[in-house]
């Protein structure tokens, strides 16, 4: 009697392993855009269309959610307003961090095979509850689509979440300090203060915590989580620990564990320092102190003429915080190319000898450049140029005296210096100081890129770093494209993308240009 052959088993679709996605009785199938979130709203829409859309996009290797949750990224209705939407996802979940689009997206998108970038004729228009607020003006959950410039109309809110965002940072959970920092910056950039919790309807990245926060201080003026935190004493030993140049959260904890809670006593123990660690201790009171635009453009000039001794034709740029129009800023960064490409090569190294020749060097480190490392397809926080972090002297003739209280007023934390144990504000030490001893030392960063990756270099080091992450998630996900400091990189067509300003960048990605002084997300 001949044997039949086995039936094989049909594999069970909720197996850990791959993403896939599966469609009832339909076939299983990668998600190939897994990093995209569908939510199809059943209402208008009926649910045989929507099981029919459903299974299409599967197919075509979309994620396709059957209930709304915090990984949907776009939420398609089919015939309904965007306060329609809003308010039915509001009585289902109290979640909406994802794109409100119409029907038409998704149907392109089918149609293009891949998830296209939502244009404003996509959107689903909101009306804010806002007095006087916008109308109809869609709010992007990236924040390369953001205009965010100083002028921030929620900073009571937008502080209170920052705190919770250090504290997560401080406790090494990503999630939760991302969370907290989306949703500061997206009130960061809004046009109107929020006076009232339905101001927030259509607003993307808020979540239920972030909302709690934003509740509580509508009624109270504080947040009782955020002052408890404030309070605490392992939120406020890391913060002072990890305020020292060269001090991680890891060390810190480790400190903190150890039994340490002051400078001071940190001074007196027999903990060995690293040079960098050492080097940020001694210069603590300094260091802690905000520097200033003013101090920012002396420094900027005895850099430029150091640099120029060696290389005259090379360009000297000022960026991070001071290129995006801060006042104020914890350190200083500089770029530094030349239009002939190599020229800049072992130009850190004339530059800084000579200046510790001046007596303008407290401490440096010098990285050399890692050339290849740049041409990995795969975008990287940390670029491989080479570069010098160092503490600069600047001399007392050239600084701008600081207004009373200006540490303060920029951290309220920022206020041990470990005298003894005793905890004095940064403005009293620092005039202290100054009675003592002609200069004031500063940190500043200089990177030198080759001319081919200027643009990317600049656009890299102006920030803001959610601005910089964003658009690293922004070319992923929607352009399929691998962005970093160096270059862009176009996975389809299998091709770095040149560009010889920032303005080309953007356009490269489809994205609207921004200024510096509008990427302070």
């Amino acid at each position: 009697m001949a044997l039949l052959p086995q039936k094989k088993k049909r594999k069970d679709p909720g197996l850990p392993g791959a993403s896939h996605s599966w469609a009832g009785d339909g076939p299983l199938t990668l998600a190939k855009f897994s990093e995209v979130g569908i939510f199809l709203v059943e209402r208008k829409m009926g649910s045989s269309r929507r099981s029919f859309l459903s299974q299409l996009a599967r197919k075509k290797g979309f994620r396709v959610e059957e209930r709304m949750s915090e990984s949907v990224t776009h939420v398609v209705s089919e015939n309904n307003s965007g306060d329609e939407v809003l308010e039915l996802l509001d009585k289902q979940s109290g979640i909406c961090r994802a794109a409100l689009v119409d029907i038409t997206w998704f149907t392109e998108s089918m149609g293009a095979g891949k998830p296209l970038e939502v244009e404003n004729r996509h959107r689903l228009q909101v009306k804010t509850a806002a007095d006087g607020g916008p109308i109809g003006i869609p709010i992007s959950q990236y924040a390369c689509q953001r205009r965010t410039t100083l002028d921030n109309k929620n900073s009571l809110f937008t502080e209170a979440l920052k705190v919770l965002a250090e504290n997560a940072q401080l406790c090494e959970n990503e999630g939760r300090y991302l969370a907290f920092t989306r949703a500061s910056s997206i009130l960061k950039s809004l046009p109107y203060s929020v006076t009232k919790i339905d101001d927030l309807q259509g607003i993307p990245s808020l979540g239920e915590h972030c909302k709690k926060v934003i509740q509580d201080i509508l009624e109270d003026g504080i947040c009782r989580e955020v002052e408890e935190l404030i309070q605490n004493e392992r939120y406020q030993t890391l913060k002072r620990f990890t305020s020292i140049f060269g001090v991680g959260v890891k060390t810190a904890d480790k400190w903190y564990r150890e039994g340490l809670r002051t400078l001071h006593e940190l001074r007196a123990s027999k903990i060995l320092l690293t040079k960098e660690q050492g080097a940020g201790l001694l210069y603590y009171e300094d260091l802690i102190v905000p520097v200033t635009r003013t101090e920012a453009d002396s420094i900027r000039k005895i850099v430029e003429g150091a640099v120029h001794r060696f290389l005259p034709a090379a360009v000297v740029k000022l960026t991070g915080g001071f290129r995006r129009g801060k006042e104020y800023g914890h350190d200083v960064d500089f770029l530094i190319t030349h239009q002939e490409e190599g020229k800049e090569q072992g130009l850190l190294y004339q530059v800084i000898n000579w200046m510790a020749a001046q007596g303008m060097i407290l401490y440096d480190d010098i990285t050399d450049s890692k050339d290849q490392k740049w041409k990995n397809k795969e975008p990287e926080i940390f670029d491989s140029f080479a570069k010098c972090f160092l503490i600069f002297k600047l001399q007392k003739d050239v600084v701008n005296v600081l207004r009373p209280n200006t540490a303060g007023d920029h951290d309220p934390l920022a206020k041990e210096i470990g005298h003894g144990g005793r905890a004095e504000t940064c403005e009293r030490a620092t005039y202290a100081a100054v009675k003592v001893k002609d200069w004031k030392a500063v940190r500043v960063d200089l990177v030198t890129a080759p001319f081919g990756q200027y643009a990317y270099a600049l656009l890299g080091w102006t920030g803001s770093q959610l601005f910089e992450r964003d658009l690293r998630r922004y070319a992923k996900h929607f352009k399929h494209m691998s962005l970093s400091s160096h270059s862009l990189f176009d996975n389809e067509q299998k091709k770095f993308l040149s560009a010889a300003t920032e303005e080309e960048i953007f356009a490269h990605l489809g994205l609207d240009y921004i200024p510096p002084e509008e990427r302070n997300a």
